[in-house]
């Protein structure tokens, strides 16, 4: 099952990946064509195409750029940047020549156009070509296009008329002004003064003649089809290096992705060991209730004993039996309290056998508290030389209180080393509270355990240092 699951992870990405990269790449030529308007312009203006020998800005698109479109092409982007100024800051809006194409007839009636822009903003944040279309009829609703060709008898033949609902000039008239740049093509010239190269599809009717179709001497058909074949291996070329990138762009992306994923897998890693490490600490503490539910259980059994005892037993009897178990408790308790005490006598007799540290400041307290009694000023002065601190009531009450916490601080700093991996920075939160008796904490603590500790600070400094 888990196979299965990996598998259809990386389906998912690869595809996710690959279409992305396949919009982004439409998307940048979008805008590359966008941006070449300009460098049209500047050739159109200055006439630097005369200098290649081309008497106007159209032989010198079919020449040079028929591969890309042509003279077609080229008005098509010239109009859509004239749709994308006049419609001033919502031309960032259109995104390409083709969501341009319904709105050009608006392009000399600027509020018009900013209203279909706007309109069609409404109804879809992000719209496609029909919405600008759609919203452009609302707008400025088309006209009813003209009867068919042949229902017109007076019209001359060379009159047009745009039948495709597409065009930008749907539903106008036009005069066919120059011989045709191919079979497929017609140079239109309208009311207005603008000359358009026309698709036959987009006309009323298919104007294929032979007198249009251009033919050229053996030399130039050579010349045409050495440049067609070049232009072939050039887009070969181009669209292996497109791949090659997409490629390369598709594999780095899944390997920052299963990067983050590794990373994210390390995370949750140490966030379940934090939480198994919890999940024992929270099951000690159940098995610490469970045996102290067992022992009141037994306290409560052994309670119930006692008062069927006292109802068998004579009242004098069973009090002369409490006294006695009492006796016994109290001398055990008794027993364990001196047990613990630091036996003067022994310690002079034979150096303690563990522990020193602690035995030398009971003693210092010990002396402290003779000096209070006895008013002694040599007892306190050798208390303070003990307990490493000034020889008076003041600093050696406050050292007192400070060496009252050494075992809270032992005990606390000892849990964090406990765990199976801690950081200087938990250490430290927890032995800051207590810098005042570093040293005797220290003191405290096994080889083993300041090891951990020095190797935990070395640890932080070099994690410091790469950062």
């Amino acid at each position: 099952m888990l196979t299965l699951d990996r598998e259809e992870t990386k389906s998912a990405l690869h595809y996710d990946d690959l279409n992305s990269s396949i919009k982004d790449t439409f998307a940048a030529i979008d805008q590359f064509e966008l941006q070449a308007v300009e460098l049209f312009r500047i050739m159109h203006d200055e006439r630097m195409y005369k200098i290649a020998g081309y008497k106007n800005f159209e032989q010198y698109c079919q020449g040079e750029l028929h591969v890309y479109g042509g003279y077609r092409r080229i008005n098509q982007l010239l109009g859509a940047s004239k749709v994308i100024v006049a419609a001033g800051e919502l031309g960032s809006q259109i995104k390409n020549e083709r969501q341009a194409r319904p709105l050009l007839r608006l392009a000399k009636e600027p509020e018009k156009l900013i209203a279909a822009i706007t309109l069609a903003l409404e109804s879809n944040p992000d719209p496609t070509e029909s919405d600008f279309a759609a919203a452009a009829n609302q707008v400025a609703p088309m006209p009813r296009g003209k009867k068919p060709f042949h229902e017109e008898p007076l019209v001359p033949k060379n009159v047009i008329t745009i039948s495709s609902p597409e065009h930008p000039c749907y539903g106008e008239s036009g005069l066919i002004c120059a011989d045709a740049p191919n079979n497929s093509q017609q140079i239109v010239s309208f009311s207005d003064g603008e000359r358009l190269l026309v698709n036959n599809t987009d006309l009323d009717a298919a104007i294929v003649s032979q007198s249009s179709q251009r033919t050229y001497p053996p030399e130039y058909t050579e010349a045409i089809a050495a440049l067609k074949e070049q232009h072939k291996l050039e887009l070969e070329r181009l669209e292996q290096e497109l791949r090659i990138g997409l490629q390369a762009e598709v594999s780095a992306r899944a390997e920052a992705q299963v990067s983050e994923q590794i990373q994210s897998m390390h995370f949750l890693y140490k966030q379940q060991k934090e939480q198994n490490i919890q999940l024992q600490q929270r099951l000690d503490e159940m098995e610490g209730l469970r045996k102290l539910k067992i022992e009141n259980q037994q306290l409560h059994q052994r309670i119930q004993e006692l008062e069927h005892a006292l109802q068998e037993r004579p009242q004098q009897q069973w009090g002369n039996t409490m006294t006695q178990q009492a006796t016994k408790v109290l001398n055990k308790q008794v027993k364990e309290a001196l047990e613990k005490t630091i036996d003067l006598r022994s310690l002079a007799a034979e150096p303690p056998k563990e522990n020193a540290t602690e035995c030398l400041r009971l003693m210092g307290m010990a002396l402290k508290n003779l000096s209070v009694a006895m008013n002694n000023t040599q007892a306190l002065e050798a208390a303070a030389i003990i307990l490493g601190t000034s020889p008076t009531q003041e600093a050696i009450a406050t050292r007192t209180e400070q060496l009252q916490l050494l075992p809270q601080a032992v005990s606390e700093i000892r849990q964090v080393l406990a765990r199976l991996e801690f950081t200087w920075q938990e250490f430290w939160a927890v032995a800051e509270k207590y810098e005042v008796i570093k040293l005797d904490y220290w003191a405290e603590l096994t080889t083993q355990e300041t090891d951990l500790i020095t190797q935990a600070q070395k640890n932080s400094e070099q994690s410091t240092v790469n950062t």
